[in-house]
């Protein structure tokens, strides 16, 4: 039996230090009576544009949807091609599948894990119309290198922000490089709610408008209708998110002093490599994740540390284009190599990471990783 268990998630105990807080919110909503597109939903929507500086939020069913109705609103759909990276959640292509677009996955940077600048160029065609840049496990990319990208070929930007909520760039901040930001609210994100969600944030009048109208039947007004879908944000998740957002900074602090102390505690290790985080930027820990020097080991190394008491996990092992599932032909392609992207996939595991955790859960980790590392460097 281990000394200590660590989970990989700490919803419950953040349930419980603002129990008061969520359940006011949720009594509010069901006494209401109204729980689609109601007051609350309302609220948290000028709460969430407000919090990223913009001027709309939108809530829909989840993250994405979010990244697919940005897509459609921007008249993004077949015939086209969107560029993003390889190492991300399935979602990212996803989506730009389900708008009827190509997608094009190029490589990452081997130190962010972010989407790679100096890799887009040479994949952008006539049928190019979109990036979209990931913020990976909590850590912005470069988007000033992208956004002057983008505009020297007049492409549209829509950021996947599911994994970074608060964060931000040295001279920039989330939203403002891009036509759209995008954000998933499934329970294990920074911000979560008790189920799933997402949201968009943008500037974009248009965009604004146009999804709108396609998360709820094409519907302006009771009775009328388009073309659309059924993607709303509920009230009472919007509630719940409404309570725990007054929290969110405090939250990915906790986040940035725990992966600090993982990385004082994990440093001169041999058989695997830390977190690289740029200068200056926020990195909010989604996910602190190391890579294994051995890909050979990865999968050892983490039964090792389940054995031993620590939920750890791997994200994500597949990278997109090597997943069964993946549409080759019209539907996706590769440009050029994508071996950090494979390596990344190969060599990647997840340390508990939450804002919940105790400096003794983290010590706990940072030792047995310490102890894996003494007979396997």
């Amino acid at each position: 039996m281990s000394e200590m268990s660590v989970g990989f998630y700490g919803h419950v105990r953040q349930y419980r230090n603002i129990q008061s807080e969520i359940d006011a919110n949720i009594k509010r909503v069901l006494e209401s009576g109204e729980y689609v597109q109601g007051p609350m939903n309302k609220q948290f929507e000028k709460e969430l544009a407000a919090f990223h500086g913009m001027k709309h939020g939108i809530g829909v069913g989840n993250g994405t949807d979010a990244i697919w109705l940005a897509l459609m609103a921007l008249g993004i759909g077949p015939g086209d091609e969107v560029i993003t990276h390889a190492n991300t959640f399935f979602a990212t292509a996803e989506a730009i599948w389900i708008a009827g677009a190509t997608t094009v996955l190029v490589d990452c940077d081997p130190k962010t894990k972010c989407i790679d600048p100096t890799k887009i160029e040479a994949a952008i065609t006539p049928k190019t119309k979109a990036i979209i840049p990931v913020h990976l496990y909590g850590q912005c990319a470069d988007m000033p290198a992208i956004k002057k990208i983008a505009d020297q070929h007049k492409l549209f930007v829509i950021e996947d922000n599911a994994q970074g909520f608060d964060a931000a760039g040295d001279t920039f901040k989330i939203g403002e490089l891009s036509d759209a930001t995008t954000t998933s609210f499934i329970i294990q994100k920074n911000l979560g709610t008790f189920g799933d969600s997402g949201a968009i944030v943008t500037n974009n009048d248009q965009i604004n408008k146009v999804t709108r109208l396609l998360r709820a039947h094409g519907s302006p007004a009771r009775n009328v209708h388009s073309f659309g879908y059924n993607s709303r944000l509920d009230d009472l998740h919007a509630g719940i998110l409404s309570a725990k957002m007054k929290h969110i900074h405090e939250w990915n602090n906790n986040r940035i002093q725990w992966a600090d102390r993982y990385t004082a505690g994990l440093q001169g290790a041999k058989s695997f490599t830390l977190p690289y985080q740029v200068p200056g930027y926020r990195h909010v820990w989604h996910l602190y994740v190391i890579e294994v020097t051995n890909p050979q080991k990865r999968d050892a190394f983490v039964d090792w540390l389940v054995k031993n008491g620590v939920d750890a996990k791997t994200h994500y092992s597949i990278a997109i284009h090597q997943q069964a599932g993946y549409p080759w032909g019209k539907g996706a392609r590769v440009v050029g190599s994508v071996a950090n992207a494979e390596h990344n996939a190969a060599t990647c595991i997840s340390l508990p990471m939450y804002a919940e955790l105790t400096a003794a859960e983290v010590d706990y980790v940072a030792r047995k990783c310490r102890e894996w590392d003494m007979t396997n460097a």
